[in-house]
Order: structure tokens, then sequence, then C-alpha cells
């Protein structure tokens, strides 16, 4: 007993809105609905876990995390609750205690990913918790990432690891081997693809499956050379399922497992895939409108993510930076920013293959980040959105087929840029070829991005043709309340910002 307040389960139960006694009873109701009949929770019990920090035995907190991530409608974990796995309780804390060390990756892996499954199988839908800052991240995560993990050779490589069981969905742990493995790394590149052409909403259930599987497998210590590969599916993997949660609105969970991705990349040596996860929460920082976070992750990003980054990965990463620049009206630094990333890009003469999560950062990527940072200058300097239309227009060009989304994007980037740039009979081009597409994807960003563009039609509103856009617009987009920033009850209301994919 610490006797400490634990204040992270003080402050779930006053959101929960239970009473002592009620929780004591859908505790006891709960653990025997999982075959612990003989438990007995009362009321003082309760009590001493929030107000003394009284740690219970298991399976209680497993049971409370079912309860309390069912009751919020959204994953709560058992150090959610304040219960450390070596007896520590919660006080609060920053970054939720990371990082982790690294015999827990797989256990936070594998609990977090069954209660999402869980809440996916119930259908509930409800408040995430606030999204971390990425002050708090970075502070948390700064020495970690730049550090390499310990040998694998300093520990025994036979029987499993130390991984606590997890009742959700789980995975029964067993060794693989190398032909599983490429099964699963074909898996990830299915689903990667249909997260291209698609959206994150369709598929997100099975990836975060998928994920769940991976975890229970890592339980098992296999030899270095799988147990690496093993790390670099679940971070494909955690990447896919954060990218897909924030394409559907999910925002704390995407931060989640964008998180859950950089500590799997690690543990699998893979630093530069490590930065590329966090610059996923960047990215989704951005979306947000909270450049500063932002900018505080991409340079843990950019510092942590090794010497052996390929210049095209530095060249992506630079990209979403500028973008924060430019969010800020920093148009010398996003110009400098854009400058040398394309100076990056021209420089990897491709001896060395990318790894396959950089695949798909190509030329028409590279214009269209610079087409998105140019238009969001624009806000702050309308003459940037001639270069942003230049740009736009070229990421189409060379726009692939299968990547719908990032298609739409450019669309609806270039159709901004159009009205900023006084263009208006061009932007209402530009939008319908935007709104003939978007109703062929499930990702929720894409309409965020609509809503943002269909403000810029205000001021040419007196138009009969943009007057039948914005008409168009209003009947298309869904009616559903917009995602985003966490307020007081942990509810997300979404501020739409330009960008893209």
């Amino acid at each position: 007993m610490t006797k400490k307040p634990n204040t992270r389960l003080a402050d779930l139960f006053g959101l929960a809105g239970w009473s002592k006694g009620e929780l004591a009873r859908l505790v006891n109701r709960h653990a025997a609905a999982m075959g612990h009949l003989q438990l007995a929770t009362d009321t003082s019990r309760v009590r001493r876990w929030i107000d003394t920090g009284e740690v219970p035995r298991d399976p209680v907190p497993k049971v409370l995390a079912s309860l309390f991530t069912e009751r919020l409608g959204r994953v709560v974990t058992i150090e959610d609750l304040g219960f450390g796995r070596h007896g520590r309780t919660g006080g609060r804390q920053s970054g939720d205690g990371l990082p982790w060390p690294p015999e827990r990756t797989a256990a936070v892996l594998t609990e977090f990913t069954g209660m999402d499954l869980m809440l996916n199988r119930r259908g509930l839908v409800g408040a995430g918790a606030a999204l971390a800052a990425g002050s708090a991240l970075t502070s948390a995560m700064h020495d970690w990432m730049h550090t390499d993990p310990a040998s694998p050779h300093t520990t025994p490589r036979t029987g499993p690891t130390v991984v606590e069981p997890v009742n959700f969905d789980r995975y029964d742990a067993a060794p693989v081997g190398s032909q599983e493995i490429e099964a699963l790394e074909r898996s990830v590149e299915v689903f990667r693809a249909w997260d291209a052409a698609r959206g994150g909403g369709l598929q997100r259930k099975a990836v975060v499956g998928q994920l769940n599987e991976v975890g229970g497998m890592l339980a098992y210590r296999h030899p270095e050379h799988l147990q690496r590969r093993l790390w670099g599916v679940a971070a494909n993997l955690a990447v896919l399922a954060g990218w897909m949660s924030h394409d559907v609105g999910l925002e704390p969970t995407a931060q989640k497992y964008f998180v859950i991705a950089a500590h799997a990349a690690r543990e699998g040596g893979d630093r530069p895939r490590a930065g590329e996860a966090l610059s996923r929460a960047a990215r989704q920082m951005m979306h947000l409108g909270r450049p500063d976070d932002a900018l505080d992750l991409m340079k843990l990003a950019n510092s942590g993510s090794g010497a052996q980054t390929l210049p095209r990965t530095r060249a992506m990463l630079h990209t979403i930076e500028a973008w924060a620049h430019a969010s800020t009206g920093r148009g010398q630094a996003m110009r400098r920013t854009l400058g040398e990333a394309e100076e990056l890009f021209v420089s990897d003469r491709g001896d060395v293959p990318p790894p396959s999560w950089m695949q798909t950062f190509d030329e028409a990527d590279l214009h269209g980040m610079q087409a998105l940072a140019f238009r969001t200058l624009a806000e702050h300097d309308p003459s940037a959105a001639a270069t942003a239309q230049r740009h736009a227009k070229e990421a189409l060009r060379l726009r692939r087929k299968g990547h719908q989304r990032s298609q739409i994007f450019d669309y609806i980037s270039l159709a901004s840029a159009c009205f900023i740039g006084d263009d208006p009979e061009q932007a209402d081009r530009y939008a319908r070829l935007a709104l003939m597409a978007i109703g062929e994807t499930s990702s929720h960003r894409t309409w965020d991005r609509l809503r943002e563009m269909y403000r810029l039609t205000g001021q040419y509103a007196g138009s009969a043709r943009i007057g039948e856009l914005r008409e168009e617009i209003q009947e298309s987009l869904p009616r559903a309340p917009s995602r985003g920033r966490a307020d007081r009850t942990g509810a997300v209301q979404r501020r739409p910002a330009t960008g893209a994919e």
C-alpha cells in the first residue's frame, strides 16, 4: 500500500459516474463471468484503491480495465488506471509512463489492441482521453530515442518472455518461423494498399486484430533475426492501426498506436521506422490545428531516427516540418525546409532499396506535401497560392493508381489554392472532382478537408456557380458531429485543418 491517492483511478472513476458500491458490485459480477467465482469486493476496498493507492490482486486490474473501457467508450488499460506492473500506483505522469521498458512493449500492445477489439465488437463509440502534448511525448522519449536497445545477446533466447497474460482477444503465444512472418509481412502490404485506396474505416478492425495476434507471438523470444522481423511487422501494423484510427477520428487511440509503433520499431533495431511513426503523430497534430506540438514531435523524429536513415526518408520528415512552419506563417523557415527536402530527395541514388514503409513516398507525394505547405502558407501570404497550385497539379499528374485518398487531397489542396488565388472558376472545377471521388472512401479526414475548403467558398457565395457548389457540398457532408480537440469530458471536437494524407 502506498498511502498515496491513485489520482488516475480517481479521475476515471469521476468520469464514469459510478458510486463505490456500484463499482464493487460490477467487479464481482464481471469477475464471476470470467470464471473467478470467489472474488468478493466491497465498497471499503474500492475506497482504498482510490484514496490510499492500494493495488488490487489479479484479476481485478483486468476486470476494472474492461469495465472502464465499456463505460467510457474508449480504451482504458491497466496502466491508465494507475496500476503499474511492478507495484507502482498512479500519480499524474506526463507521457503515460513513457518510455516503457523493453519487456513491457508486447504486453502494452496486446492489452491495448484487445481492449480496442472489444470496443469494436460491441459497437461502442465515445469519448477519448485528451491527446498528450507533443512536448510531453518528446520530453519523455528523447533520451530513449537517441539510444539503441540492449543487445538481445544479454538475455536468453529460449522460452517465453515475461509477459503477463491479457484476457481480451489475445492470441495464444506460440513461436513462429520465417514462413509465418513472410505471410504477416505480405498482409501488411495488403492492408497498406487498401488504406491508401479506400481509407481506414473498413479495414481498421482487421489490422488491430492482426496486431493483437502479433503481440501474442512476441511473447516468445525467437532467434534474433526472426524476432527483429516480428517487431518490424508489429511496428508496421501499429502505424497502420494508428493511421486508420486517425482517418476515422479516433484521435487518442491513434496517438497510442503511433507510440506503440515507435516502441516496437526500436525494439526491432529500426530507429528510422520509430522516427517515421512519430512523424505520423506530428501529422495528426497538424490536422487538429496544433502546429507547435507537431514541431516538437518532428524535432524528435528527425534527431532520433539515427544516421542510417535514408535521404528519401529524411526528405519526407522535412516536408512535415515545413507544413508545420507554414501553419504558423513562418514562410522563410518553410521554404528553407522544403529546399532541404528537395535536395535530400534527389540525392537518394536508389542504391539502397527503401524499406517497405517508405515505398509509398514517391515524387507525387513530395509534390503533394509541397502543395500542402504552400497552400497552408497562403492563408498568411496569398502570393503562395500560385506555387501551391503548381505543385498540386504535378502531384496529380504523377499519382499512381490505387492512391485515391491522396488524389482527393490533391484536388482539395488545388481547389483551395485557387480560391485563395482569386480563380473561382478553376477552384470550382477541382472542387467538383474531389466531390465526385470523396464518397468512394471511408476517410473522415477527406470530409474535414472539404469542410475547410467550403469555408473558402464564402467570399464567392454570390456567384451562381459557386452557390450551387456550396449547396452540393452541404448536401454531401455527413451529418455526424465533427471530431477533434478534446473538451473537458474527453469528447472530441475536431477543428478541420488544411492538409494531405
